[in-house]
């Protein structure tokens, strides 16, 4: 059973997943400003900017991609990430 505190992510470049699975946070750079995510936000579509997603697992380990020219979708506890290009770094 999912943590009720926990997102889904997952976070796609337009030919490969780049990662997916359970986040208690996820920060992202959008076209208006940084914003980040946690269990029970709002639904929110936003333009992403090209910069660094911040996952942070719920174990507390980070996971940084770099992900350019795409979006992120956040509903129901789901957040997905599509990126044209996205690379996992760290």
């Amino acid at each position: 059973m999912a943590d009720p505190k926990s997102l889904n992510v997952s976070v796609v470049a337009a030919d490969h997943e780049v990662w997916s699975g359970q986040a208690r946070q996820v920060v992202a750079r959008t076209t208006i400003g940084q914003i980040g995510i946690l269990a029970g936000h709002e639904p929110v579509l936003g333009i992403l900017a090209s910069g660094e997603v911040r996952v942070t697992l719920l174990d507390g380990e980070v996971i940084t991609a770099n992900a350019e020219d795409g979006f992120l979708s956040v509903q129901n506890d789901t957040v997905t990430i599509v990126a044209g290009s996205a690379t996992l770094v760290s």
